[in-house]
């Protein structure tokens, strides 16, 4: 596969089972560009292997004085060295882009499977460890990938190499031949530990990287509270750990180094002791003796690419397990369904907690639990929880939407029909411009997103931050999730951009906890007035939304109890009034008067 391919029109199904699963289904994919690099290699090594042999010659032909036979070897090393230079050139290129496609090939599995799974997935795989995999892991994988092809080449060079030995010269072939393989093997005791260490340190360096992530995340928090020194501290206790695990891992493939050198050295001054001895007694002729050399020589060349395809599986292997274990997590799979591309309507229902949601409807939904409420969300959104998560009842039970359960649509048209804006929405780096190019519906443009938000303000602030001379506010740029802006501002911005989808039916997880109550008041008058005739369910405990849905529903331990209008609810169902009003004691009655000033 060329680069300019890439990405892959399908990155296809891989085989999650275990780690060396996933490590050959990878390498099956890339089966072409492998032999690629395998007949490259060869030429490569395979080159440089016949190099001894001119050698040899040139030697003889000097200590014979026999011209033609120097220019011949002169010749051939000319060859041999123009092979060694294309073989070089062309096998680095392939083992490139097979490090490369396989990388790109793991990339669009994660990005598919994030894509499936949405928020579900900081659930079931920590942060820090979808982090490691996304980067450290793939790395880890991509090189052995690109070491394979080499590794073979190099084995089978030497395969062929130490029996020509055995022929071209028994007493020192046969030798070589039985010692090669030993150097080979000799390192595999020290592999288990040196994986083990090496394990050990990734691991820490996750839990550093999760440790890290989730500091800068809680930064403005930590700066309120003075906790910035208390953390500080933390992650640099983390980082000595991670230190010392990379020592003691660098040890043990020092060891590994220092033997892959000692004993092919061993080797060597035993092949030139004993040859220096045959060639005296007149045995073997100097030219040969220069030929054996020079062919040991060489075999010290590909024992290095065995330390290298060692030291790239002991890594990979358990990157490929972190890999296949984050890859494996789905969501619940539907039948058939409706045809791909025909979007349900209807009421909404949620068959766990009893919750309906009308067509057309703006309804609020008012939940004690703020847990509750996340999980609600998701279920909503076609996200249902697994029946070993949390514990819930009904775990696994989809949404229905006009008759439809959501998971028996085409992944696509579910998203498309419903779409969730969580409590903690991510705002990408890019251009305010960017940030709404979306897909949408088309029946709500930008401004008018923008305007039902309450953005004016954070119009203004981008305009004159922007770099633009128009003062273009669409064209000023917004760093990586908003930290820019304050929390309001990032709130607002992100409810435009899910006003501008239009979607069948949008759900909101309490879309203004970061506003003051007069912005809040036109946030929700431009949400109702936006949204006319689509299904729009707002999960919140605001009065001030709350008295401007068409309906309220009450959600008690994780059921639908009670559904009327917000101020009737007040009245009659204390309970809920607690939750809104913040009362400790749920019990008194409310006058109209008191109602009013609630509402």
């Amino acid at each position: 596969m060329h680069l300019r391919d890439l990405p892959h029109p399908d990155p296809g199904v891989p085989d999650v089972r275990t780690g060396g699963a996933f490590l050959r289904w990878l390498c099956r994919q890339q089966l072409g560009g492998q032999l690629k690099a395998l007949a490259w290699g060869l030429v490569n090594i395979g080159a440089i292997a016949a190099s001894p042999l001119p050698v040899g010659l040139a030697v003889q032909a000097v200590v014979d004085r026999d011209g033609e036979r120097l220019l011949l070897a002169g010749g051939l090393i000319l060859a041999l060295g123009a092979l060694v230079a294309a073989g070089d050139t062309m096998l680095h290129r392939a083992a490139v882009t097979n490090w490369i496609t396989a990388v790109a090939r793991m990339q669009q599995l994660l990005a598919r499977k994030t894509t499936e799974l949405g928020s579900v997935m900081t659930r079931r795989v920590a942060a820090g460890e979808i982090v490691t995999v996304s980067t450290g892991d793939l790395e880890k994988i991509g090189w052995f990938v690109e070491a394979l092809s080499r590794f073979a080449a190099a084995a089978l060079t030497t395969l062929g190499v130490s029996v020509a030995l055995a022929f071209y010269q028994p007493e020192l072939g046969i030798l070589v031949a039985v010692a090669v393989p030993v150097l080979a093997l000799a390192v595999l005791p020290l592999l288990p530990p040196a994986t083990r260490r090496a394990d050990a340190q990734r691991e820490k360096a996750g839990q550093a990287t999760e440790l890290a992530s989730d500091t800068v995340a809680g930064l403005r928090v930590l700066r309120g509270i003075g906790g910035e020194e208390l953390f500080l501290g933390r992650y640099r206790s983390a980082s000595q750990e991670v230190r010392k695990a990379a020592v003691r891992s660098a040890r043990m493939w020092a060891l590994i180094s220092a033997v892959q050198v000692l004993l092919p050295g061993l080797l060597l001054i035993a092949v030139v002791w004993y040859g220096a001895r045959l060639a005296l007694d007149g045995t073997i002729a100097v030219g040969d003796l220069v030929t054996l050399y020079s062919a040991v020589t060489f075999l010290l060349f590909p024992l290095r690419r065995f330390e290298e395809i060692a030291q790239a599986y002991s890594f990979a292997k358990p990157s490929a397990k972190r890999t296949a274990r984050v890859l494996a997590q789905h969501r619940p799979a539907g039948g058939p369904g409706t045809a791909q591309g025909t979007t349900p309507t209807g009421a909404l229902h949620d068959p766990v907690t009893g919750l309906t949601a009308p067509a057309g409807r703006l309804t609020a939904v008012v939940c004690g639990d703020p847990d509750a409420a996340g999980r609600l969300a998701e279920r909503l959104g076609g996200h249902p929880p697994q029946a070993d998560e949390d514990g819930e009842d009904g775990a696994g039970l989809s949404v229905v939407l006009g008759g439809t359960p959501l998971d028996d649509l085409p992944r696509d048209t579910a998203r498309r029909t419903v779409l969730v804006q969580d409590k903690d929405p991510m705002l990408l780096s890019g251009t305010l411009g960017e940030l709404l190019d979306v897909p949408a519906s088309g029946r709500v443009g930008a401004t008018d997103a923008l305007a039902a938000a309450q953005c004016g303000d954070v119009l203004t602030a981008l305009a004159q931050s922007s770099v633009d001379d128009s003062g273009d506010p669409m064209h000023t740029y917004i760093t990586e999730r908003g930290r820019s802006l304050s929390g309001g501002q990032r709130q607002r911005l992100a409810l435009a951009r899910s006003l501008v989808t239009d979607p069948e039916v949008l759900v909101l997880d309490e879309p203004t906890s970061a506003v003051d109550a007069h912005t809040e008041a036109r946030i929700a008058d431009g949400l109702r007035a936006l949204r006319t005739g689509r299904t729009t369910v707002v999960l919140t405990s605001s009065p001030l939304l709350l008295d401007r849905a068409d309906q309220v529903v009450f959600l008690q331990e994780g059921k639908a109890v009670a559904t009327a209008g917000h101020r009737e609810l007040l009245l009659s169902h204390p309970a809920y009034r607690a939750v809104v009003t913040r009362e400790t004691d749920p019990e008194p009655a409310l006058s109209t008067g008191q109602i009013e000033e609630t509402a």
